[in-house]
C-alpha cells in the first residue's frame, strides 16, 4: 500500500534544496566559530584586539564557499526541474495519443471494472450498442442483466474467463437486432485477482446478412435446377389425374363413386396450385429496372387489403422515395407482407385482450424510411402487427420454401418475397417486437439522391 504525501515534485524539491543550504551553512559557521575559538589568545588584550587581516580572509573564504554551495544547488534544482517537466510532457503526449487511438478505433472498445462499472467506452462502442453515455455506468444497466454481452462479461469477471471471437445477439434501445462479435479477455493483478475485462466489439450486422442472402441464392439456384426437371412431369400426372376423376365424376352422377371423384379432383387443384406457386418461385425472374413510387405503391396495396380484410385496421407513416425496380414484383411482396400481417394479428386476437377488458383490434402498421449504411442508400419498409409474434424456433426458418406455420398454407409466400427482395439487390427479415407482434422488414436500394446544386458565387468559383 502506498501513502501519497500533500504537494507535488516541486514542493520536496524545494524542501531539500533549503534543508540543504541550511545543513552547509550550519557546519561552516561552526567550523567558523571553533577555528576562531582555537586561535583567541587568553588575554584581555587579545579578546578586544580587532581581527587580524588573516581573519577576514578567512571569513571572506567561508563566505565565497557558501554562495558557491548554493549556486551549484540551485544549478541542480534548475535542471532537476526542467527533467521534471520533459517528462510531465512526455506522460501527457502519450496519453493524448493513447485517447486519440481509442477514439478512433473502429473496433468497439469498453473497459468494464470488477465493480461493474464502465471505465472507458469509444465512440464505436456506443455506435455498435447502440447508446450513448457509457462512461461510469454499471454494464448491467446499460445492456441488461440477462443479455448475451452482459452474460459474457459477468462470467470474465467472476470466473477471469476469456471469450474469443463470440458471436451474439443484441437489441438496441430503439429495437433494432444487431449481429456482434465480441471479444472479451480479464485484466488480471497478481496470480488469481481479476480487477476488470477488456471487451472489443464489431458490428458483423451487414455481413450476416450478406451471408445469409448468398446461402438464400444458393438454395435458390438448387431448388431452380431441381424444379427444371420434375415439373413437366408433375404437371403431366395431375393433369391425367384431374381427367380421369373428371370422367369417373360424369358417369358415377351422384352416388358415393361421384362424391370420391370429386374429392379427388379438390386434391389435384390445391396440389397444382402448390406446383404453380413453386414453379413461380423456383423460375428466374426477369426484372424491370424502372423507378418506382414505392409511396403510392404501399398505398394501393393497403388500399386492397383493407378491401379484402375489413377487419384489421391499417395506418402508414414515414418517408419513401424512387426505387429502380420491377413495381408488379414489389406489388407482390409488399401483399403478400401486408396481408400476412393482417392475418397474424387476427389470429392473436385473444393474446391481446386484456384480462377484464375489450379486445384491442387488429392493426397493421407500415413504416418508410431512408437510411445510408455502407456506403449505400436503402429503402426501409417495415410492416408490424399487433398480433402474438412468431414462435423463436420459426424466426430463422419462415422464409425457407415449404416451411409454413399456416394449416392451408404452401410455405411459399415469404419464399417469394425474399426472392423477389433478392433480385432487386435488398433483402427481407423478421424479428418479434418487445411489447408484443411481429415486424416484417424490406430493404431496397433507393436511387442515389440528386446532386444538389453549388453556388458559383457563395464558393468563390
Amino acid at each position: 500500500m502506498q501513502t501519497r504525501l500533500p504537494g507535488g515534485g516541486s514542493f520536496w524539491l524545494s524542501a531539500g534544496f533549503l534543508f540543504t543550504v541550511a545543513l552547509v551553512v550550519g557546519l561552516l559557521l561552526i567550523f567558523f566559530t571553533l577555528f576562531r575559538f582555537l586561535r583567541r589568545g587568553t588575554s584581555t588584550d587579545e579578546v578586544d584586539a580587532p581581527p587580524r587581516p588573516s581573519q577576514a580572509g578567512e571569513t571572506a573564504f567561508a563566505s565565497a564557499s557558501v554562495q558557491a554551495v548554493i549556486q551549484k544547488l540551485r544549478e541542480q534544482e534548475r535542471e532537476l526541474e526542467r527533467l521534471h517537466r520533459v517528462e510531465r510532457e512526455r506522460a501527457q503526449q502519450t496519453e493524448r495519443l493513447s485517447l486519440a487511438v481509442t477514439r478512433n478505433m473502429p473496433t468497439g472498445l469498453l473497459l468494464v471494472g470488477a465493480n461493474g462499472l464502465v471505465s472507458l467506452a469509444n465512440p464505436a462502442a456506443e455506435t455498435g450498442l447502440g447508446c450513448g453515455a457509457l462512461q461510469y455506468r454499471r454494464y448491467t444497466d446499460v445492456l441488461g442483466a440477462d443479455t448475451p454481452i452482459a452474460r459474457l462479461l459477468t462470467q470474465c469477471l467472476r470466473e477471469g474467463r476469456t471469450f474469443q471471437r463470440e458471436q451474439v445477439e443484441h437489441f438496441t434501445a430503439d429495437g433494432e437486432l444487431r449481429q456482434l462479435g465480441v471479444t472479451i479477455s480479464p485484466i488480471a493483478q497478481g496470480a488469481e485477482k481479476v480487477s476488470g475485462a477488456l471487451c472489443l466489439l464489431s458490428d458483423l450486422t451487414e455481413l450476416t446478412a450478406l451471408q445469409r442472402q448468398i446461402r438464400l441464392k444458393e438454395s435458390l439456384a438448387s431448388l431452380g435446377e431441381m424444379s427444371a426437371g420434375i415439373a413437366h412431369e408433375f404437371k403431366n400426372s395431375l393433369a391425367t389425374v384431374s381427367a380421369y376423376a373428371q370422367l369417373i365424376q360424369q358417369e358415377a352422377g351422384a352416388g358415393e363413386t361421384g362424391e370420391h371423384a370429386a374429392k379427388i379432383l379438390a386434391e389435384t387443384r390445391a396440389l397444382t396450385h402448390v406446383v404453380t406457386e413453386f414453379l413461380r418461385f423456383a423460375k428466374p425472374m426477369e426484372v424491370d429496372r424502372e423507378p418506382v413510387a414505392l409511396g403510392a405503391l404501399v398505398e394501393r396495396v393497403v388500399a386492397e387489403t383493407r378491401e379484402a380484410i375489413p377487419s384489421a385496421t391499417f395506418s402508414t407513416e414515414g418517408e419513401y422515395t424512387q426505387v429502380p425496380g420491377d413495381e408488379g414484383l414489389l406489388r407482390q411482396a409488399l401483399l403478400n407482407l401486408v396481408r400476412n400481417a393482417a392475418e397474424a394479428a387476427i389470429a392473436g386476437g385473444p393474446a391481446r385482450s386484456p384480462v377484464g377488458g375489450s379486445a384491442t383490434p387488429a392493426h397493421v402498421e407500415i413504416r418508410g424510411s431512408v437510411e445510408e449504411m455502407a456506403g449505400r442508400r436503402l429503402q426501409r419498409i417495415a410492416i408490424a402487427d399487433n398480433g402474438s409474434g412468431v414462435p423463436e424456433g420459426d424466426l430463422q426458418k419462415i422464409f425457407l420454401p415449404f416451411y409454413t406455420t399456416k394449416a392451408e398454407g404452401t410455405g411459399l409466400g415469404l419464399a417469394v418475397v425474399q426472392k423477389i427482395a433478392v433480385q432487386h439487390g435488398g433483402s427481407a427479415e423478421a424479428r418479434n417486437l418487445p411489447g408484443g407482434g411481429a415486424e416484417f422488414i424490406l430493404w431496397l436500394p433507393a436511387q442515389p439522391a440528386p446532386p444538389q446544386a453549388v453556388d458559383s458565387r457563395a464558393t468563390g468559383i
